[in-house]
């Protein structure tokens, strides 16, 4: 029996390629002669870079970086062969700063392009990207600067690329870009649709979380209007996903970078669909389930890859049977979750035939996050010896 463990991050529990682990060994216990494949996931949040460098066998690569507020941080690049992967809230996360120091006008990215510039150096010829969890508002302004662009205001002094100097902004200069950017390939995971500008632009919809005022995201959302004005990009601030991570989106398509489904440029990366060839049965699964679980996320992209994998094929009678005698239309998927939410169940229409919460006894959230992987193994064994039941009968 093939069985393909593919799991995204428990969050503050443990990572996708621990819980992959953990499923693996419990499927073992209750099938001790299953073929276990063991693929972390992720979309384009927490756990992009981890999931992929997971996969590709990377080295991880620690380097300060310029901080949200210019302070240095230790920020982590993975390298695989040609491949550079790294997370925008790396350098430049939400994270760092409690709420009371959040300031989003003397905040920038320069830090995402510290990372990219040490991509180049370590010759990376593709950079995967997955941006989310930014307290940055400076269109990718201080990334670029990073990389050789130029911001100059109406007396033809450079500025600074936090909102409050680029407030200034009168002429910009890309012509210093580092020349090593024409030969790479940039694919950023965006799971966002938000324009750079407007009601649903960057400023808007994400500022408010970075403890951006009502003013704050009015003198925003003009800075960056004027910034696409200037670098002649108007056209470019509609596309969709140019608003994200702060306007970093809108930056990285100035440099020719495809914005693409997180879920799907990790799928592509880690091989899910040729690991799931011949499989019987994935095992998958997140910190929390509900009815938003199939919208872009995670098991979203599983279910689509499990469908179009076909039900165990040419590995033997009963292959893709479920456990009430009926064929799934692909790969049938057990789903394990510390918490089940609202809507769960609609799961069960898009080949998923069984969603197992893996916490077995009452407990504090404390506990349940520390003994996740523990509570994830015996929960995988539980539930397979239930489905090797249900394929004997």
């Amino acid at each position: 029996m093939k069985i393909v463990c593919c799991p995204d991050s428990f969050k503050e529990s443990m990572t996708a390629a621990r819980a992959a682990a953990a499923l693996a060994a419990g499927a073992r216990r209750a099938i001790p002669d299953a073929q276990c494949v063991e693929i972390p996931m992720a979309d384009g949040g927490e756990g992009f870079a981890r999931a992929i460098a997971d996969a590709l066998g990377a080295r991880i690569i620690t380097l300060p970086v310029a901080g949200v507020r210019g302070a240095t941080v230790p920020a982590e690049l993975a390298i695989a062969g040609e491949h550079a992967i790294f997370e925008s809230a790396a350098a430049v996360g939400l994270d760092q700063l409690r709420p009371e120091e959040r300031d989003i006008r003397r905040s920038d990215s320069t830090g995402v392009g510290q990372l990219i510039a040490r991509a180049l150096d370590e010759g990376a010829t593709e950079i995967l990207v997955g941006l989310g969890g930014s307290a940055t508002n400076d269109g990718g302004a201080g990334m670029l600067a990073a990389l050789g662009a130029r911001f100059y205001d109406d007396a033809a002094t450079e500025l600074g690329t936090t909102p409050a100097e680029m407030a200034r902004l009168a002429r910009a200069d890309f012509s210093g870009l580092d020349p090593r950017l024409a030969g790479v390939t940039i694919r950023v995971a965006c799971d966002v649709d938000n324009p750079l500008l407007g009601e649903r632009g960057a400023s808007a919809i994400y500022g408010p979380q970075k403890g951006a005022s009502p003013a704050d995201v009015e003198f925003l959302d003009g800075v960056l209007r004027n910034f696409a004005t200037v670098a002649g990009k108007m056209d470019v601030q509609e596309t969709p996903g140019a608003g994200a991570a702060g306007g970093l989106g809108f930056a990285f398509l100035l440099l020719g970078a495809s914005l693409e489904s997180g879920v799907d440029l990790v799928m592509e990366t880690v091989g899910l669909a040729e690991a799931m060839a011949g499989a019987d049965l994935v095992l998958t699964g997140e910190g929390a389930m509900d009815r938003q679980t199939l919208m872009g996320k995670t098991l979203s992209g599983v279910a689509r890859v499990a469908a179009a994998a076909g039900a165990g094929a040419g590995r033997g009678a009963g292959a893709g049977d479920t456990p009430s005698g009926g064929k799934s239309a692909g790969v049938p998927i057990i789903a394990f979750a510390g918490k089940l939410g609202e809507g769960v169940e609609d799961l069960y229409e898009h080949g998923f035939v069984g969603l197992v919460p893996i916490v077995d006894r009452p407990c504090t959230l404390d506990e349940a996050l520390a003994e996740g992987a523990a509570n994830l193994e015996n929960a995988a064994e539980r539930a397979l010896r239930l489905y090797a039941a249900g394929r004997r009968a």
